[in-house]
């Protein structure tokens, strides 16, 4: 018989348990935090620091396995999915099999469960249940997802479940994976499978996933993209892939934060779909970021961060670039609990040209917010996924086109309809390289960044003087406060003139030849884009 222990041990948890069909020796239910700290303590899954934070490595997968993403062929998702090089098909029997040697493999063995929500709109929140077989993966959920109260807890009912056993890998000829890794999602089962690898964000990823599949049924914009809101009610959002500045430029000590990292936009406004953050920690320091230096404390989960006598080392990346550390929500000053918004008045489009020819701040129409969404262009930078060594330029679409299962013009509709009807306002931001590409320019520094966004959101950029760039077809301000305006024009930033005009051109050709992909686009929404040549 299953031992449960833990938060609201009821006679329904246990009778759940059964009806998923796993038999485990012990379950841990909703743990306390001093509990779990104390659990990875005691089986040598981490350690505490001098922060009193719980330092874990993640062994061998210190960043996401996109490749190793499935997602389930069958009636609700053949012609629903935008299949290809993202979205991978797996078989539904060959899930099915792979579920039952998961659930074998925990027969008698110690799980951990963390029942909760994804979602802080009460309307729409998705509640779900995530199986460990380690404590600080748990641990993870807690700080991530959606915790419940007390009375929510006894009486709750996933309608999702994540199977994450770290400790079961895959037989690929055998079970249909590509490789020992994987992460499978079943739309219908409504059950995630994860195997083969520590790394914790593949579990709040693959919830994302769900999201971005469930929710443009009903008529909610799901974006990746962090959220803030100003002392009078206005709402901002900062869209954009793993470190281009989602979540250091919405902890803005000026403003409260909704969450960092995924939203959601429905006739209410913008809901966080998570409960925490997950802080990318490289080069990290108490001047340039201090909400998360400081939400580095008991409770927080540090993840691949080196230990120099028991202090973490944020400038040593020894490890991995993609240190991260994984914190709720309300450790950051002033954050807003529930954490949703109104409609969004500025939005902000973060892109890390590795190529060094974007301007750091343009204004864009509706139509350039929409092809520039779809076009998701950016730099995927060191760490953030397996073999990523040094930025290389991508075009994601929606910025997050590893997470998005629907088409992209599904997602750059509801962009479209929400722009119309509350007159957003959309920029474009250049957190990447200035005077040249990666390895001969700089980055541009994260002051100045603040700075263009601060001009943005308090309505500065709404009277300043622009110029039209002709082969972006941008509209870019000829002076933003407290950045020095040569800056403003990329060229005025290179020595080099003639490479900085080949480098633009060479960028605008892979805007349009990458759009090309898309069907059935609007002339006005391809006009709005780059142009091939001038």
């Amino acid at each position: 018989m299953t031992q449960i222990v833990g938060a609201a041990v009821t006679d329904k948890f246990s009778s759940q348990l059964k009806e998923f069909g796993i038999n485990p020796s012990k379950v841990h239910r909703n743990l306390s935090v001093e509990g779990m700290v104390r659990l990875a303590v005691e089986r040598k899954e981490g350690i505490v620091n001098s922060t009193g934070s719980l330092s874990v490595n993640t062994g061998k997968y210190t960043g996401r396995s996109p490749d190793d993403r499935f997602i389930v062929f069958d009636d609700k998702t053949h012609d629903t999915i935008d299949w290809g090089k993202i979205n991978h098909q797996f078989p539904t029997g060959k899930f099915k099999k792979l579920l039952e040697k998961m659930k074998s493999f925990v027969d008698n063995k110690e799980l951990f469960v963390f029942d909760g929500f994804v979602g802080a709109d009460p309307d729409t929140r998705l509640p779900i249940r995530v199986i460990n077989d380690h404590v600080w993966q748990s641990m993870f959920s807690r700080n991530l997802f959606i915790r419940p109260t007390k009375e929510e807890l006894e009486n709750h009912e996933p309608e999702f479940t994540i199977l994450c056993l770290n400790n079961f890998v895959a037989v690929p000829e055998v079970d249909g994976t590509r490789t020992d890794v994987f992460i499978l999602i079943d739309l219908t089962r409504k059950i995630v499978l994860i195997g083969g690898t520590e790394y914790a964000g593949e579990m709040k990823k693959s919830m994302f996933s769900v999201m971005n599949f469930l929710l443009p049924e009903r008529g909610i914009f799901p974006m990746h993209c962090s959220a803030n809101i100003g002392e009078k009610g206005d709402t901002a959002l900062f869209f954009g892939l793993s470190g281009t500045g989602k979540t250091t430029l919405s902890a803005d000590p000026n403003r409260k934060l909704i969450g960092d990292d995924e939203h959601g936009w429905s006739d209410n406004g913008t809901f966080n779909f998570e409960g925490g953050c997950y802080a990318k920690c490289i080069n990290l320091s108490q001047e340039a970021e201090p909400e998360i230096w400081n939400a580095i404390k008991p409770g927080a989960v540090l993840e691949n961060v080196v230990l120099k006598d028991n202090v973490p080392d944020y400038d040593d990346n020894a490890l991995t670039e993609n240190t991260r550390v994984a914190y709720p929500l309300d450790f950051i000053p002033g954050a807003v609990i529930p954490s949703v918004g109104g409609n969004p008045k500025v939005i902000v489009f973060l892109t890390a040209d590795a190529l060094g020819v974007l301007p750091p701040v343009s204004r864009l129409t509706k139509e350039g917010a929409m092809f520039h969404f779809m076009s998701g262009y950016t730099s995927k930078l060191a760490g953030t996924e397996r073999g990523i060594k040094e930025p290389k330029s991508v075009f994601s679409e929606c910025f997050g086109a590893p997470f998005m299962p629907r088409p992209a013009s599904v997602y750059a509709k509801l962009l479209g309809e929400k722009i119309n009807q509350h007159n957003t306002v959309v920029y474009l931001v250049n957190t990447g390289w200035s005077g040249g590409p990666y390895g001969v320019g700089k980055r541009i520094k994260i002051q100045y960044s603040r700075a263009m966004v601060t001009a943005a959101l308090s309505g500065a950029l709404d009277i300043v003087k622009y110029r039209h760039d002709d082969l972006f077809n941008l509209d870019i301000p000829t002076e933003v406060e407290g950045v020095p305006s040569d800056i403003l024009d990329p060229k005025n930033t290179w020595t080099d003139k003639d490479s900085y005009e080949l480098s633009a051109k060479k960028l605008s050709q892979m805007f349009v030849e990458n759009f090309k992909k898309f069907d059935n686009v609007s002339p006005e929404i391809i006009e709005a884009g780059p142009k091939a040549s001038l």
